[in-house]
């Protein structure tokens, strides 16, 4: 079952699997040392799912100025393959529709998934740039 909560709406024990999965694969596993948790956990709608007591895949999604955005998205590696990744998507753009409507969507996206999003109708703008070490692209969809 998917969960979508605010943070304070969230528990601690969910608190602490969303931040551990989060580290694990965006600090550990990618090898890039910079600020994982940051001030916009407080702001964000936090969107996850449970297996066995751990977060088997998770997004956040934020305002951003006069925009929406989201970022974090991640799988357990041990869930990949099998179609989270897609359930997913449609949850934080179900969390937009009914949060953020008529509010244009703007990411920067690791390169590396650059074509996930493009199957969810995302458009690339620019050239890939740095952020925490690792290249990106600005990505932006209409607004739902």
């Amino acid at each position: 079952m998917w969960q979508i909560k605010t943070f304070s709406e969230l528990t601690t024990k969910e608190l602490y699997e969303i931040f551990y999965l989060r580290t694990k694969i965006f600090v550990v596993d990618q090898e890039r040392i910079y600020q994982e948790v940051d001030e916009n956990d407080l702001k964000a709608i936090h969107i996850f799912k449970m297996i066995d007591g751990k977060v088997a895949a998770y997004a956040r999604v934020f305002p951003q100025e006069n925009k929406v955005t989201f970022g974090r998205v991640v799988t357990d590696p041990k869930y990949r393959g099998q179609g989270l990744g897609n359930q997913l998507m449609e949850q934080i753009m179900h969390a937009i529709q009914q949060n953020f409507p008529h509010q244009e969507i703007e990411i920067e996206a690791q390169v590396q998934v650059e074509g996930f999003y493009q199957k969810f109708n995302f458009e690339s703008h620019g050239q890939p740039f740095l952020f925490n070490h690792t290249p990106h692209i600005k990505m932006t969809h209409a607004a739902l």
